[in-house]
């Protein structure tokens, strides 16, 4: 195959992931979103194959690699709970940052192989890229892994707070600028490793002190990271799709992290240099009547089946319990009696962007009863019925009314507005960003504790 004809074939596959993106942008285009985004990668992968000239051996060696990695992959995908998705994401995400890491490794180590010169005598301009890829790489290899950690319950969600940690990551970012520097004028293996190892210590200290509740904007903003990791790679190799793909990624994630920040009422900045997630709930000696109202299974029933409208706010509770197809019954027994029924899904409700969309996908919800929160703020007011289910930060009120709360100003979906809000929650305790939810204790609020599949099933089975 002639280096033109390949050119042209990566080219092609960087449409097919563009159309991928787009398709993935909507639930009705997801699939074939998907199927484009397979088939512009098995183009990109099949091309890279007919350019390499390893030899028998070597072109051996990458298909049991393949077949190793894609084996893994496989096996993690049919296994894995679409509430660890969000773990699952962060550490994969590591891996690209790994990889990085290794081809630059071996690119300083045997640069021959990829056509930037021979040891001791490397383009600066290889030099520098091999650099930047490496940094970038590190950065997201430990911070994929400490946000892995902290999803997955084995590391505190609560920020941690360093003593003078924005100088100390400030220093770090100057000493590997200083470092790229040296490496260039002197191609040192040692140096080449040292920025590895600060960059790695960088990525643990950038993401220790973000809190829970902003674990959205770090699982988008690790997604940015590993597509300039990637394209990094690609500039490494002279990889045309790699540099295509990777710019894709780092792009569309630096995008989605803004979009998560919007829908947080956060700027960017303050998320890495230290977001909320660990607070004290709110004290008990406040304003506030700490009384609640108990309900039961047959009271939800009894209150939906005589609605006009319910609005259904699915969050993280949903997922862990696994209760979309038990809410899926329970809404179309709601619309054989005539009521109206739809969904509101915030920004960041779960542990990642459209955690929520695909649970409620995966449950065959209809696309078209599924609106995001500016879409469907306005009609709780309107509603007779608020079902939250596990929804917990993004439905506090003290988002709204209390300019002392952390999370002031971030838009929360307006579930006490509507007549009566049924709150299905285990516990009355604080969600993920650890404050106390002040709708637990309004006068229209009927907390249902339980787990949220049997509640919702008790529910279906009590409605007439």
């Amino acid at each position: 195959m002639t280096p033109g004809f390949a050119a042209f074939l990566y080219l092609v596959s960087g449409v097919l992931f563009i159309l991928a993106l787009r398709g993935l942008s909507h639930p009705t285009t997801s699939r074939q979103g998907n199927i484009y985004g397979m088939v512009g990668m098995g183009l990109a992968i099949v091309t890279t194959l007919t350019l390499t000239s390893a030899g028998w051996g070597g072109f051996l060696l990458i298909i049991v690699g393949i077949a190793l990695g894609g084996g893994v992959g496989a096996y993690v995908a049919r296994k894995i709970a679409m509430t660890a998705m969000p773990q699952l994401v962060a550490a994969f995400h590591s891996l690209v940052g790994l990889a990085a890491v290794m081809v630059a490794a071996a690119a300083i180590y045997a640069p021959s192989s990829f056509g930037i010169g021979a040891v001791g005598e490397i383009h600066a301009q290889a030099l520098i890229e091999m650099s930047i890829g490496v940094a970038i790489g590190a950065i997201t290899f430990t911070g994929s892994i400490i946000a892995f950690l902290k999803l997955d319950g084995r590391m505190s969600g609560k920020p941690i707070m360093l003593p003078m940690r924005h100088a100390l990551n400030a220093g770090l970012g100057i000493a590997i600028v200083v470092l790229v520097a040296v490496l260039v004028a002197t191609e040192s293996h040692g140096v080449f490793w040292l920025i590895v190892i600060l960059s790695l210590a960088l990525g643990v200290l950038i993401i220790i002190p973000i809190g829970g509740a902003d674990m959205p904007v770090v699982v988008s903003m690790l997604n940015s990271y590993s597509g300039w990791a990637a394209a990094g790679i690609g500039f490494t190799l002279g990889n045309l799709a790699l540099i295509i793909t990777g710019a894709l990624v780092g792009s569309s994630g630096a995008i989605l992290s803004y979009i998560m920040c919007k829908g947080m009422n956060r700027s960017f900045i303050s998320v890495i240099l230290g977001g909320f997630g660990g607070e004290t709930a709110a004290a008990a000696d406040d304003d506030i009547d700490r009384s609640v109202k108990l309900g039961s299974a047959e009271d939800a029933a009894f209150l939906m089946s005589n609605a006009s409208k319910v609005i259904i706010v699915p969050g993280y509770g949903m997922a862990v319990a696994q209760a979309q197809h038990a809410l899926r019954e329970l809404a179309d027994l709601l619309k054989e009696k005539d009521v109206e029924v739809k969904y509101a899904i915030h920004p960041v409700a779960g542990r990642m962007p459209g955690h929520m969309n695909v649970l409620l996908a995966e449950a065959n919800v209809p696309y078209d009863e599924v609106f995001e929160l500016e879409d469907i703020n306005s009609e709780f007011a309107q509603a007779d019925v608020a079902y939250v289910i596990g929804a917990n930060d993004v439905t506090n009120p003290a988002a709204r009314d209390d300019p002392s709360s952390p999370i002031y100003g971030m838009p929360i979906l307006d579930v006490d507005k509507a007549k009566t809000c049924l709150f299905v929650k285990r516990s009355l305790g604080s969600g993920y960003a650890g404050i106390d939810n002040t709708l637990f204790y309004k006068d229209g609020t009927m907390m249902l504790l339980g787990d949220a599949k049997k509640m919702t099933e008790d529910i279906v089975k009590s409605i007439d």
